[in-house]
């Protein structure tokens, strides 16, 4: 009860403008619920998913901008807490995998046409 209490009262002191309401409504959709499968923090009803869209509306109201607040999501977190993983070299077959794919499609399609 206290919690809920503290969460609202930290929600009415988090005042934001309509344009930071809207960067923080777009950087809730890009940020992974931790506890649910796939979902968004702005899709999700998970209490941690709460406390994390309560982080993002504090962090913009003063005035944080949404990399840096992504940031401290992915070290608190890890990178899996990022819709769209950062490249790395950890991530980078993440972004090569589809070119490489696509390249070895096409590869295959002019060979096979030049059978016939």
């Amino acid at each position: 009860m206290i919690q809920m209490l503290a969460a609202v009262l930290l929600l009415q002191s988090a005042e934001l403008t309509p344009a930071q309401e809207m960067e923080a409504a777009h950087l809730m959709q890009e940020i992974r619920c931790v506890v649910c499968d796939g979902q968004s923090i702005a899709d999700s009803d998970a209490a941690l998913a709460q406390d994390m869209r309560l982080f993002v509306r504090t962090q913009i109201a003063a005035g944080a901008e949404p990399d840096s607040v992504r940031i401290a999501l992915a070290q608190r977190y890890g990178d899996e807490v990022l819709m769209r993983p950062r490249l790395t070299r950890q991530t980078l077959p993440l972004y090569l995998a589809p070119l490489v794919l696509l390249l070895a499609g096409g590869v295959l399609i002019g060979l096979a046409s030049r059978k016939r």
